[in-house]
């Protein structure tokens, strides 16, 4: 059995709950797409963070970011354009108010842009990881068939000891956020907050 994995070497690694996406101003509330289960989670989520903060543990934020090109205009995949049409010029800008993490979760250690589902694709997540020495990750945050799924896959495929916090993750639908999480099995411990708040506090 492998020795457990210290607090100061364990992360929170918080996927996509930035103001863009959350907050009723932001570029989703705007365009009316939201879901309660979404809009739940920093509440949820902020009793960990700090019970994690307070041990000596990293709190990590991934931003999903359109990058500005000519003008401003941001670069907008067609299959995004297609699903999101209602994304404009100035949304998930990077050091933009919408871009940033919400106030609830604030202040992340450790802050990563990020331009597709997984965290780990042409950033410089697994970089900034290994630098400080976190071995083990808790991934909450949204969507769970979507950012939080390719994310915890690619903590898996790079040996990082990784599990999903069940009811720190939210999809637009229950189905679609059961089927994700059901998906991941295999893959990840799926543990739920409390169980990770007891694991924390044991440690």
């Amino acid at each position: 059995m492998t020795a457990a994995v210290p607090v100061a070497r364990t992360a929170l690694l918080i996927v996509d709950l930035q103001n863009d996406f959350l907050h009723p101003d932001g570029a989703y509330g705007r365009a009316g797409q939201s879901a309660p289960a979404i809009a739940a989670l920093p509440g949820r989520i902020k009793p960990l963070a700090d019970a994690l903060r307070a041990k000596g543990g990293w709190i990590v934020s991934t931003q999903f970011t359109l990058v500005p090109a000519k003008g401003g205009e941001p670069l907008i995949s067609p299959h995004l354009k297609q699903l999101r049409p209602f994304l404009k010029k100035g949304d998930f800008m990077p050091g933009g108010w919408g871009h940033a993490l919400v106030d609830a979760l604030q202040p992340a250690d450790l802050t990563v842009e990020k331009i597709a589902y997984s965290a780990f694709y042409m950033t410089r997540m697994e970089w900034v990881l290994r630098k400080v020495g976190i071995e083990k990750l808790y991934v909450c945050g949204i969507v769970t068939n979507g950012g939080v799924a390719s994310t915890v896959r690619d903590c898996h495929v790079r040996d990082f000891e990784v599990a999903v916090l069940e009811d720190g993750c939210a999809a637009f639908t229950e189905e679609t956020h059961r089927i994700a999480i059901d998906a991941l099995r295999p893959v990840a411990p799926v543990m739920s907050i409390a169980d990770c708040l007891r694991e924390i506090e044991a440690s």
